[in-house]
């Protein structure tokens, strides 16, 4: 018979079979309100465990807007008053070197950062002075109880991995009691780079690509501790955003100035041997002395040119230093914060519960349907 018979009639499945028997899941779920309220109660313990001993966090932050000159001319009454002094300022448009806002985190993240945030002075409860935030989290922070269970639980391996290895340190990176880099590298030890990566989870940095601004935002356990550590970082990163902003210009003014000090001691020598050579011939009137005194003067108006010239330049080179040194506009200053960030008691015992209740539902359901599969195959 061919499969294209119109005689034969194919069954057509029936809509009911389709469709999700609601009474049917209602029921099999009533019937394992059981398993659902045991999971929820045990994930809600779970829950207020972690709500209770959760170390608390406070953060500090800061909003700051980075201002340069670029692209600007000095004119005006200070560019009259230069053009007087015979300074030319017409070719300084200001500095082109502008570094973007999206390197900040970069700047942030870089180990010399880390390593300078590191010696930051905080005021800590219970201590009669400064501690530094390396000395902080080495001899004095205690994590809590569950700091502890994760420590020799999920990180057990890796304290075992450590203590096979063991701590080295090099011996030569150190001197005096500081660290020394070695053409331009940095030596960590285990301990340093343990406190960078705990450090780095607690600095964040915000870009506003739009508008400009920048946020810094600072985790501690201590109020106080998170206001400091936060201005620190403020300062550290508009004195590196200073350093690469005029780092050129800057090393075209020490140039200027050692040839203007260079300069400056000639032109005094050849100032006072014309001024001898004059009093010891004040009348003249050989024409070998007339010779002589033109040398001299020539070397004189020599040197004077040259040295003029360069205060001039070196007056010009410390204005364009001031000029690319950008200026930041502090939006919103650092404050002590008054509430804690961490934890959020009432949402972490929600998430916990809601959690417990999916995996009960789930468990309900799972059993029952592993339950059908088990009686398909026993019937097979």
């Amino acid at each position: 018979m061919s499969n294209n018979d119109p005689n034969i009639n194919l069954p057509n499945p029936s809509p009911e079979e389709d469709e999700i028997d609601l009474i049917a899941l209602a029921k099999t779920l009533w019937n394992g309100r059981n398993t659902v309220i045991k999971f929820t109660l045990i994930f809600m313990a779970l829950g207020l465990f972690i709500a209770i001993f959760s170390p608390k966090e406070y953060t500090a932050s800061t909003t700051i807007l980075p201002q340069t000159q670029g692209g600007t001319k000095l004119g005006g009454s200070l560019g009259g008053l230069a053009a007087m002094a015979g300074i030319d300022l017409s070719d300084m448009s200001g500095s082109n070197g502008d570094i973007s806002p999206l390197v900040y985190p970069q700047i942030v993240s870089g180990k010399p950062f880390q390593l300078a945030l590191l010696k930051t002075p905080l005021n800590i409860k219970d201590q009669d002075s400064l501690v530094t935030y390396q000395k902080y989290y080495t001899d004095i922070y205690s994590p809590g109880l569950l700091g502890y269970l994760k420590k020799y639980t999920i990180g057990l391996p890796g304290l075992i991995i450590k203590a096979l290895k063991g701590k080295k340190i090099d011996p030569d990176s150190y001197r005096n009691g500081k660290q020394t880099t070695n053409n331009s590298l940095i030596t960590l030890t285990d301990e340093e780079n343990n406190l960078i990566k705990g450090l780095s989870s607690k600095i964040t940095i915000d870009v506003n690509k739009k508008e400009g601004y920048i946020t810094i935002r600072v985790n501690m356990p201590e109020a106080k501790a998170a206001a400091q550590l936060t201005y620190q970082a403020q300062q550290l990163l508009q004195a590196a955003i200073i350093d690469f902003k005029i780092q050129k210009s800057s090393e075209q003014l020490k140039f200027i100035e050692a040839r203007y000090t260079e300069k400056q001691k000639e032109f005094k020598t050849i100032q006072q041997t014309l001024a001898n050579f004059r009093d010891r011939n004040q009348n003249m009137s050989t024409a070998i002395a007339q010779s002589q005194l033109q040398n001299i003067q020539s070397e004189y108006d020599l040197a004077y040119g040259v040295y003029s010239e360069l205060a001039k330049k070196l007056e010009t080179q410390q204005i364009r230093v001031k000029e690319d040194t950008p200026v930041f506009t502090v939006i919103q200053p650092v404050s002590v914060p008054i509430e804690k960030s961490k934890p959020n008691r009432p949402m972490i015992l929600f998430i916990w519960t809601f959690l417990g209740g999916i995996v009960g539902v789930g468990m309900v359901f799972g059993k029952d349907y592993f339950g059908t599969l088990k009686e398909k195959w026993s019937a097979e």
